[in-house]
């Protein structure tokens, strides 16, 4: 379970929260994150005895190069604890360092667009930007910290796509479970993860306006947290990777629509989009793919409401391209897990139909 704090002030409760790990820390993120958090940071220690003796870049991606670079870095070695500042790459990166030097390591997402900093697991990427594997750490971070008034600071388009990534949570994680033996952890997610899309629907559009406003609002409050922890929460408990015995593994934190983004993101043309904006898209195939029809165009219609994709064009694809997105989609780990097993030629007809569908919505809207 993560612990985490909320608000415009939270970063001042950094010495109370991080007492028992010692005084000194070294912040690794990146370099416009930083750049926001700083001031923030420093103005919330002034006259504490909590010390953060550098600022370093975490080097552009979560790849394992970057993390052995920071390794030799002597304000690394010699911290006390780690403070991962940014969006899901920098954080990602700072996990897997920090757990490969078993050291503390606390979190401070300067944008809400996933769930990365509160999650043990880190999506480790090719020095090419390809995805690479999942790493899976012990623990998520000692602490959170979620200061709002950094994060309704943060590019709205970033916010937006967030949106779109935890529009996945609970229908992924209903969608995988449904004929899988569920016991403690993974019933936990499995009901955590019900209350995963109501905020967003109820408070996306206001909170994302509030963002372009730079209001940390009651609404932009409550999608952050939806986004960093219910879904962090979520990912946490839906992922298992078993010792010794591989037949226990699981992984029910994600599906289909995660399936649709691996695949979109070999496809050059569409790099431009963002992970979240394209994710919200892979939503609407995966209820396409289960039949869930009604579901589907409740949902289509709140994408397009927010302008996130509901056709192939708006991510810059075209129908030729779902043949690549399906090979991809069919050799990643969520594809393991799709119940009764899943199909290459229903997956491309779920997009493909899906596609239609969503052209059809906009010409009559």
């Amino acid at each position: 379970m993560p612990s985490y704090s909320v608000g415009e002030e939270c970063y001042k409760e950094i010495p109370y929260v991080a007492r028992k790990y010692g005084k000194k820390a070294v912040a690794i993120g990146g370099k416009t994150a930083m750049s926001k958090a700083k001031p923030e940071l420093l103005k919330a220690l002034e006259g504490t005895d909590f010390e953060i003796t550098d600022f370093i870049w975490y080097g552009g991606d979560s790849n394992y190069e970057n993390v052995e670079i920071l390794k030799k870095h002597p304000e690394v070695i010699n911290a006390d604890m780690l403070f991962g500042i940014g969006g899901g790459r920098a954080c990602d990166t700072v996990k897997i360092l920090a757990d490969m030097l078993d050291k503390p390591f606390f979190t401070f997402p300067t944008l809400a667009s996933n769930c990365a900093a509160c999650t043990a697991i880190a999506v480790v990427y090719n020095q090419d930007a390809s995805f690479k594997e999942y790493y899976y750490m012990k623990t998520p971070a000692y602490h959170t910290f979620i200061n709002t008034k950094v994060i309704s600071d943060s590019p709205a388009e970033l916010f937006w796509a967030g949106i779109g990534d935890a529009l996945s949570k609970e229908y992924e994680v209903l969608f995988v479970t449904r004929d899988k033996p569920m016991y403690h952890t993974p019933l936990m997610g499995h009901c955590i993860s019900t209350i995963c899309t109501e905020p967003l629907l109820t408070y996306g559009k206001q909170a994302l306006e509030d963002c372009r406003q730079r209001k940390p609002s009651f609404a932009l409050e409550q999608v952050a947290l939806d986004i960093i922890i219910s879904t962090g929460i979520v990912s946490n408990f839906e992922t298992h990777e078993a010792q010794p015995d591989p037949k226990d593994d699981y992984y029910y934190n994600s599906t289909l629509a995660h399936c649709v983004y691996y695949g979109v993101s070999t496809i050059p043309a569409a790099e431009k989009h963002l992970h979240g904006e394209i994710v919200s898209f892979g939503v609407l195939c995966l209820l396409t793919y289960d039949g869930q029809i009604r579901e589907r165009d409740k949902i289509m219609a709140f994408n397009a409401d927010m302008r996130l994709p509901v056709t192939l064009e708006e991510m810059d694809l075209t129908t030729e391209d779902v043949d690549k997105i399906v090979k991809k989609a069919s050799s990643v780990i969520e594809w393991q897990f799709v119940p009764g097993g899943a199909s290459e030629e229903k997956f491309k007809n779920a997009i493909l139909e899906t596609d239609e569908a969503g052209k059809s919505y906009l010409a009559q809207h």
